[in-house]
């Protein structure tokens, strides 16, 4: 199996299209989680969940850094909580990702220090076509963005003190999920000679959608400073987070004017100093969301990829293993990272530390490439994909497409099957995953295949009557498989066999396939007949 080495190359080296892209500087693939956003509110608390998330299997910590903590009289900083998770972080051999939240955080101001808060006139806050004061910080106001700016500035530069190699803090969120709600833009008196003096009507139209494009570049223009500011005192990968614009709803029902993928031009106008805009992902149709963000290069770009997939934020649960497989897998996502994943049960975080465990795995064996992978993720809806490569046709489905598992049919919503299938070579593969079944054929076997009902037992249903059907001679050439091996990465980078599927373990022979809670690698080799 060592020859297969020579074959690979390295998905997670980070390095992209445009040569000193911050991004290299990672370390790392990001498998990571997000604390909820009480977790580090005390030396305590980070104490007793830091550890914890390296138990899970992460290499990274996503930790908010509260503007309130840290600037809770103006003026005087207290970096207590920072340098804390910095140690332990340090000890524990996790890196960390801060996220700012500071003059917003998921649209509202309400981490802001008691004394920002209290003086509206100093820090004026958003207001609604009506009128009516919003719990919202008016990004319009020079006094708020130098505020916000001073603290943000003070954090980078304790940062740059304490872990000045980036050794431990690798990335940093400049605040949370900035948008508006309520309505879609700002109508304070601040907010109104802006938008008159852009003669934003005149330009977009005066509907919400012109409004929300009013208010993400405005957004975008006040990051800016932020991220211009962060680059000059600690150079880093700075990056910002959108909740989705999901459920049909309209500019002000969802955090509108946040980075969005629909957004992206005015973001990358307005803060040219952000790497990557990342989507939360909470709801339905996890696929589509990621393949929002995974933006290729365009000629137009200049040689520079317009997005690269970093999800900081996804709903912690039972499916969020699969998930990242498929990210890392179908978009070489830079990372991934469940929300909230310290207070999840073990139930839900069990398929975060399987799939990082395989993740791991490939890393460290150098056995994942980016233009030879694709990801795989079904439901019970989406069960069936089928990728045609290089005179393979791999049809890949949902594991519980099999006829004889029970809970298929039990009445139960079927849990994700999902995983990275990486091609090794002519006819070698590599599967990594859970809940999943893929067979292989040649193009002209795929285009004569047979659909037949299959029982239980994998066979016909039943019997198809009397007589023999009149059928076409089949022509061309077959796809066999020679041999699946479950197999490890082993600690010096190479792949170890473990057992060999066959028989009714490959159906004998018909496919390869791991079950609905197992977790596997499976080494592939099919031959031609």
């Amino acid at each position: 199996m060592k020859r297969l080495i020579g074959f690979l190359l390295i998905l997670f080296s980070l390095q992209v299209v445009e040569a000193g892209d911050r991004l290299s500087m990672l370390p790392c693939p990001i498998l990571g989680g997000e604390l909820s956003n009480s977790a580090a509110t005390s030396v305590d608390d980070i104490d007793e969940v830091m550890p914890c998330m390296r138990a899970l299997g992460l290499n990274t910590v996503l930790v908010p850094a509260y503007w309130e903590f840290i600037e809770p009289k103006e003026g005087h900083f207290d970096f207590t909580l920072i340098d804390r998770t910095i140690d332990v972080a340090r000890r524990e051999h996790l890196h960390v990702v801060f996220l700012w939240f500071g003059a917003w955080k998921n649209s509202m101001s309400c981490y802001t220090p008691g004394w920002f808060k209290q003086d509206t006139k100093r820090f004026p806050r958003a207001m609604t076509a009506e009128g009516k004061q919003m719990e919202i910080a008016s990004c319009f106001s020079d006094q708020v963005l130098q505020a916000d700016l001073k603290a943000f500035s003070a954090l980078m530069r304790h940062i740059k003190e304490s872990d000045p190699r980036r050794e431990v803090v690798i990335m940093m969120q400049i605040e949370n999920e900035i948008g508006m709600l309520e309505s879609a833009r700002d109508h304070s008196p601040l907010a109104e000679k802006v938008y008159q003096q852009d003669r934003w009507a005149e330009r977009y139209g005066t509907d919400e959608y012109a409004d929300e494009k009013f208010m993400a570049l405005s957004y975008a223009r006040y990051v800016e400073h932020l991220a211009k500011a962060a680059r000059e005192i600690h150079d880093m990968p700075l990056y910002v987070n959108a909740a989705m614009n999901s459920r049909g709803r309209r500019p002000g029902e969802y955090p509108s004017a946040g980075p969005l993928a629909h957004l992206i031009d005015f973001w990358h106008k307005g803060a040219p100093s952000i790497d990557l805009l990342a989507p939360d992902i909470y709801d339905t149709g996890f696929k589509s969301w990621a393949s929002q963000y995974a933006m290729p290069l365009r000629p137009q770009d200049g040689g520079k990829v317009r997005n690269r997939l970093f999800i900081p934020e996804s709903r912690c649960c039972e499916n969020s293993g699969v998930r990242a497989l498929y990210a890392f897998g179908e978009h070489q996502a830079l990372g991934f990272s469940p929300f909230a994943i310290d207070q999840a049960s073990e139930k839900e975080t069990a398929s975060v530390t399987k799939a990082y465990g395989l993740l791991h795995q490939l890393y460290h064996g150098k056995m994942l490439n980016s233009l030879l992978s694709w990801g795989l993720l079904f439901d019970q809806n989406d069960r069936e994909r089928v990728i045609d490569n290089d005179g393979v046709v791999m049809t890949c489905r949902h594991y519980f497409t099999l006829p004889w598992d029970p809970r298929a049919t039990d009445g139960s919503t079927w849990p994700e099957g999902g995983a990275i299938l990486i091609r090794l070579g002519k006819f070698d593969y590599l599967l990594a995953g859970s809940g999943v079944v893929i067979d292989f054929k040649t193009p002209s076997e795929k285009q004569q295949e047979e659909k037949k009902l299959l029982g239980e037992d994998g066979f016909a249903e039943a019997g198809g009557g009397t007589g023999l059907k009149a059928t076409k001679r089949f022509s061309g050439r077959r796809l066999g498989i020679l041999a699946v091996d479950e197999v490890e990465i082993g600690s010096a980078g190479t792949m170890q066999y473990l057992r060999r599927h066959n028989g009714d373990q490959t159906h004998q022979g018909r496919h390869a396939r791991i079950g609905v809670g197992e977790w596997k690698m499976l080494h592939i080799q099919l031959y031609e007949y």
